[in-house]
């Protein structure tokens, strides 16, 4: 299973990201998921909120992220002024 990971330091306007969300969703082969950060063991936590897409395989997850959707993305949250967010791939083994 792989993921994109994408982590924001401060909540994004929620108007402005319930609109992205759904360029976001449209990723094929892929679920994508969002919300707030609720906490953490020690402290507060590093973030305030998190995006996540969800690939069932890697060639899923290599199509998306070669995909002018995924640049999209990136375009969409920079013009609706979301916040810069640090943005990683997972590949979560057993």
């Amino acid at each position: 299973m792989y993921r994109v990971i994408v982590l924001y330091e401060q909540e994004p306007d929620a108007e402005q990201y319930a609109a992205h969300a759904e360029l976001c969703a449209r990723a094929p082969n892929g679920v994508f998921r969002h919300g707030r950060i609720a906490g953490a063991p020690t402290g507060e936590p590093a973030h305030a909120y998190y995006a996540e897409w969800e690939f069932a395989d890697e060639r899923a997850f290599d199509a998306f992220v070669s995909s002018e959707l995924f640049r999209e993305t990136g375009k969409d949250a920079y013009a609706r002024g979301l916040p810069l967010p640090s943005v990683e791939y997972l590949e979560l083994r057993r």
